[in-house]
Order: structure tokens, then sequence, then C-alpha cells
């Protein structure tokens, strides 16, 4: 009978917490019985060989130090002895089982750090990592964080582990060196785990471990220094741990479990209204600022201490975690104010060079890339130009409930500054400045979104007040002058501000302010039209009937004074010109005719009241002096003694006013009522030159001057008499 085998696995460290399992004949040494015992040469070629092994090894422990920049660092000793407990039963147990004795499998325990908490590991390792005499175990280092210390002892058994398979140690029992080998993998995979630990609790509130980030940073530099490269035959043992990418990881991980404890405390992970989400945006920053400061007083200076640049790994994560974060915000964003809220989070608060507290305070050395997408920053700005344009037209909606308010209390419009004024142009100012500067506080283009916005909202929204108020019962000679001067202001002062993009309102602007002028004349004219039937009367030459009409003229103005010009004088003149057409239009038509003394009276009577409708317009302000020489012609040719001055008469009228025909002609030589052959003199000499007049209008000599051509003369019996 041959003496049973066994295959003794070096003493694993056991977890306090585990009950210490009896010694069976399952877990510990396996009976064979004699009857069935297989040969050597069976049992050798049933187990893996030594580079199955290292194979298989090899993936376990790159698989594990990968998947822990992904999953909880304190998995990491957890699955490594998974797979070391699975390989080892598969060396175990062969397929004659029961024919040799193999020795008890204790089982290892890892330290497992599992959100921040910390277990040490206690029992006994391996004969290579059990403590000296006087010394402290790995696991103890580990636990005391003393992790370069740790790495020594690890990287001296790997050493020693190397050159006893380079010297063909383990030709005998090649599992010996996978099963020693990843006693000291598992190790690794520690220090490995207690540095996402260190990280993670560097920005808790019990404050920064000065002492264990410098240990940290000089035990990753010493690790890449023993592990600079993959060796070339592929041995998993010294394959690089690459523990600076964990523990960049370990910052991103950091970074996100910061930034998403923003907001973390309400009742609901939904972002209720624009004042959650302002609310939420304060915290967010101030948390970032805070991290972001604590990491470069206080973090940087224990990194740099061992030559390692934390501040650029912290900045980047954390820059990554708010771009994330924001992103998931913005998915849920709904509403113009909560839109904007986002863009102008992310350009003007976390934007800000002054964000960490001082302009240019410590800047990377490396651009970051853009807080937001640019895909994701169109969509922003196009969502919210949208959700602008509806608020932009209730806001002109409110400001026309507004003034039909105040129309409908018959208040009249404040006097200030000397002029009329309504609220409609400082709340039309105050709505397009407001939202212009939030756009441009935004970006360049959104600026001019928000301008092409307004000045569309504007144009159809001054059609629509224009037609409310005059359809009210508010229109009044204050209140058409008011929104004169309104219409006026809005259209210089906003072209002045915004040139280019609002001169498509200069058209609607200046259509709006012609029809409140319009609207103003007619008032008046309604008001003093039936003061004109006196005039060329029996009446009128004994009576001051000119002194109501002038009453009228002065009250009117006097509204005038409170128009912005150039309005209030244009008014002034189309007053002018109006009150001079309807007394020649009356004159050119009596209801009576004079003749010897009263036309001489008529005649005197027509210069007197040309002179004072001159005087008084004069001293109104009237630039229309032009206008002073139609009623003083046409009451010269009345009363000329000398008939032959009454040709000069009518060269003067001629001359001063191109657009007068030959109809007036006639109407104002009935007046006069001289001989056939005069009138016939007369007449022709006046054709000769009404031909040149039309000449002298079309070159623009007249100015635009228009008075007899609106003057109506009916062709009457006295007229056609003249004519004959």
């Amino acid at each position: 009978m041959l003496s049973p085998q066994t295959a003794t696995l070096g003493p694993e460290l056991r977890n306090p917490q585990e009950p210490e399992e009896p010694q069976t004949p399952a877990r510990g040494a396996r009976q064979t019985s004699s009857g069935k015992e297989p040969s050597a040469h069976h049992e050798n070629t049933t187990r893996p060989g030594l580079g199955t092994l290292r194979r298989a090894f090899s993936r376990a422990s790159q698989r594990a130090v990968t998947q822990a920049t992904k999953e909880d660092a304190g998995l990491l000793w957890r699955r490594s002895y998974s797979l070391f407990r699975s390989l080892r039963r598969a060396l175990d147990e062969d397929p004659a089982a029961g024919q040799s004795q193999v020795a008890a499998v204790p089982e290892v325990s890892s330290r497992v750090m599992d959100g921040g908490s910390q277990q040490a590991s206690t029992g006994v390792g391996p004969k290579e990592l059990e403590p000296e005499a006087g010394g402290k175990s790995v696991a103890d280092l580990i636990t005391e964080r003393q992790l370069l210390a740790a790495f020594e002892q690890l990287r001296h058994l790997e050493t020693r582990l190397v050159a006893e398979k380079a010297s063909h140690t383990f030709e005998q029992d090649p599992t010996a060196f996978a099963r020693r080998a990843m006693d000291v993998c598992l190790h690794y995979d520690g220090l490995a785990a207690e540095i996402g630990a260190i990280v993670r609790e560097t920005l808790g509130p019990d404050g920064v471990d000065a002492a264990a980030l410098t240990e940290l940073a000089r035990v990753v530099r010493a690790e890449e220094e023993a592990h600079p490269e993959p060796p070339a035959d592929g041995d998993f043992l010294r394959m690089p741990r690459r523990w600076r990418q964990h523990w960049e990881e370990a910052v991103q991980r950091s970074a996100q479990e910061r930034v998403q404890q923003a907001g973390a405390g309400g009742t609901s992970g939904a972002v209720e209204g624009a004042p959650g989400l302002a609310q939420l945006l304060a915290q967010l920053g101030g948390l970032v600022r805070h991290d972001l400061q604590k990491v470069l007083l206080e973090v940087q200076p224990a990194y740099a201490a061992a030559g390692f640049p934390a501040w650029d790994a912290y900045l980047s994560a954390f820059h990554g975690a708010v771009a994330q974060r924001l992103q998931e915000l913005a998915q849920d964003a709904r509403g113009c104010e909560q839109l904007y809220l986002l863009l102008d989070w992310a350009a003007n608060v976390y934007g800000s060079p002054d964000f960490l507290g001082a302009p240019d305070l410590a800047l990377p050395t490396k651009p970051l890339p853009p807080l937001l997408a640019p895909d994701v920053w169109a969509r922003l700005e196009s969502n919210y130009t949208s959700f602008l344009e509806t608020k932009i037209t209730g806001c002109f909606e409110s400001i026309l409930q507004l003034e039909q308010s105040r129309w409908a209390a018959d208040g009249a419009p404040d006097v200030l500054q000397g002029l009329y004024r309504a609220p409609l142009s400082v709340d039309v100012h105050m709505l397009v400045a407001e939202h212009v500067k939030a756009g441009g506080a935004i970006s360049a283009e959104l600026e001019a979104a928000t301008l092409r916005i307004c000045a569309r909202a504007l144009g159809l929204f001054v059609p629509r007040f224009e037609k409310a108020f005059l359809e009210s019962g508010a229109v009044s000679e204050p209140h058409l002058g008011a929104y004169v001067n309104a219409c006026e202001e809005l259209r210089t002062s906003l072209l002045a501000r915004f040139p280019g993009i609002l001169e498509e309102l200069e058209k609607p602007l200046v259509a709006a302010t012609c029809s409140f002028q319009k609207h103003l004349l007619q008032g008046f004219q309604r008001d003093i039209q039936p003061l004109f039937r006196v005039v060329c009367t029996k009446g009128w030459l004994t009576q001051d009937t000119l002194r109501p009409l002038m009453d009228k003229v002065v009250a009117f103005a006097h509204h005038l004074e409170h128009v912005a010009q150039p309005w209030a004088q244009e008014t002034l003149q189309e007053v002018h010109r109006y009150v001079v057409r309807e007394y020649l239009a009356q004159a050119l038509r009596p209801r009576e005719r004079f003749r010897g003394t009263e036309r001489v009276n008529a005649s005197h009577k027509m210069s007197l009241d040309a002179q004072a409708i001159g005087d008084t317009f004069q001293g109104l302000g009237s630039e229309a002096t032009w206008l002073d020489q139609a009623i003083l012609s046409v009451a010269e040719i009345l009363g000329e003694t000398y008939k032959d001055d009454i040709r000069r008469h009518l060269e003067t009228l001629i001359q001063s006013y191109p657009d007068i025909r030959r109809d007036h002609i006639l109407a104002i030589l009935a007046l006069r009522r001289l001989g056939r052959r005069r009138n016939h003199s007369l007449l022709q000499h006046a054709q000769d030159l009404l031909r040149v007049a039309p000449k002298a209008a079309s070159s623009g000599a007249t100015g635009g001057r228009v008075l007899f051509e609106e003057i109506e003369v009916p062709t009457s019996v006295d007229v056609l008499i003249t004519c004959i």
C-alpha cells in the first residue's frame, strides 16, 4: 500500500467574526482506500500545470484591480478571496477523490472597507506574511495605514517568490507558488482598497489626515517604480498594479458622491419650481467651492510633499461630476425660469473667475472641457428662447391690461420734465432691457436671439395697443400727446441702444405716432370747424368772430407744449395750415356777395384777420410763416382800388403757392367783380404763370407746401359769368 500523499497549503488569515470550523476529513486530510489508489502518473496528469495557474491568477488579479475602480473598494479582497478558494478547491478535488490526503485549507479573511468602515484583519497568515519577532504583519500595517511599510514587505516577498520560481523551487509542487503568490496579490488588493478608503474619507467631516495622504502618494510612486511595465513573461505577480489610475478613479467617485449630496435633503428627487432649483444650485455651488478650497489649502499640500499632483485630478473630477449633475437637472428643467437658472449658473456662477474666492486662483494646467456639451447647451438655449417668446408675449399683454385699467380710471397722464408721460414707455423699456441684459449675461448669441424676440413681440404689440386705445373712451388730447411721446421715446432710445436689430420697429412705431397725431388733429378740427361758418358774412363785418377760434387754437397749443419734438411743431404747423385753409375756403365760396363799401370793409376785415392769425401762431412758435401771405393776398385783390395792381397781387399769390389752380383764380376774380375784358386779361396772365408753377412744384422748390390744392371751389353762376 502506498503511503497517502499530502499537499500542504500556507495558513491563511482568518476573520475573527467567523467561527473556527473543526477539522474534518472532508476539510482536512482525505483518507484513500487501499484498494482504489490511483497511480502517481495518473495524479500528475490530472493536476493543472504551473502555466495554467499563472494565467488564471494573472487574469484574476488584473480583473480585481480593474473592477475596483467601478465597485466598492471593500469588495476587492472578497472577490480575490472567492477566486482563490475556488481555484484551491479545484486543485484539491482531483478525479481520484479520496485517494490522497490534502492538508486543511484555512480561510483567508479580508479587511473589508465598505462605506468608510474598516474591519481589521486578524488571524494567522502565511509564514512570509506573519510578523517577525517584535514586528507587525502586513495586515496590521495596512490597518494602521503604514502603507509604505506594508508595500515594502510585500515587495520583499514578491522578489523572493520570483527568485524561488526562477531557481525551480516549485517544480515538484507548482501550486505552491500559485498559493503563495495569491496571498501576496490579496494583500496588494488590500492596499489598493485602503487607498480608496483614504480618498473617500479625505473630504469627509473628520478633516484631512495629511500624514495618510502623504503616505498614499509615496506608496503609489513606490509601486510605479517597482512595476514600471508588464514583465515580458507575463507573470501576474509582477504586473503593474496601476494604483495611480485607481487613485484617480477613487477621486472621481468621491467627487461624484459629494456633488450628489447637494439637494439630497429634499423630500423628493424632483426639483419643485424655479425656487427649488435655485436653492439646489446654491447648495451645489457652496459645496463644490468648499471642497475645492479644502483640496487647495489642505489636501494638495499633503500630496505635494510627496511630489503628487492632486489639484488637477480633483479639479477635473469635480468638473466632471458637476457636469453630470447639471445634465441630469437639464433633463427635468421646465419653464423659462428653470432653464435660465441652469444657463446662468453654468456661465456666470461656476464659470466665474472668482468662483473659488479669488480671480485666477490655481488655474488647471490644461483646459477643462465645457461644463455642458455643445449640443446640451444649444438645446437649453433653444428651449429657453421658446419659453421666452411666450413669456414676453404675455408680458406685453399685461402691459396692455395695465394701460386699460388706467383708461378706465379716467385719470390724466402725468407731466414730467414738461412732457406728458405714460407708463407704457417705461414698462416696455424695462421689459426689453431686462431680458436682453439677462441673455447677454449668458452669451452673445442668446442676447441677439432675445433682441429678435423682443423686436418681433413689440412690433405685434404696437398696432394692437393703438387699436385698443383708439377704440376706448379715453381718447383725449393729454392721452394722445402722452402716447405720441411714448412711441417717439421708444423709437429713438431703443434704436440708439440696440442699433441694427430693432430697425424693423421704426415703421410700426412711426405709424402709431402718426395715427395718434392724426386723431389729435381731427379732434381739434371737429371742435373749431363750426366757427368758420361766420367768415365772410354780414355779421362777420361787424363782429369779432375770430377771437373764439383763436382762443381754441391757443388752448390746443397748450397741450402741444407737453408733446415731444418734432411732433409738437409738426402738429402746430398743421393746425396753422388748417386755420388758413378753412378761412380761405370760406372766403372763396361766400354765402353773401359784397359790393362797394362792403367789399372794401370785407377786404380790410380780412387783412386784420390775416394779421391776427399770423401773430397768434408766431407767438405759439409755429414756423410755417409761408402761410401768412395767403389770406393777405386775397384781401388785397378784393380791396385793391387800382385795378392794374391786381395783376401784381395775382403774381405774388401764384408764386407763393404753386399748388393754386385756375378754379381758385376764377373764384378770387369773382369776388372782385371786374369787367369782362379785364377779367379775361388777368385770367390769361394767371394761366401763363400757372404753366410755370408745376415745374417749380416738381423741382421741390415749394418744400412740400400744400394749401390751395385741398380747397374745393364749387362752380357757381358768378364764376361762370366771370369766365365768360
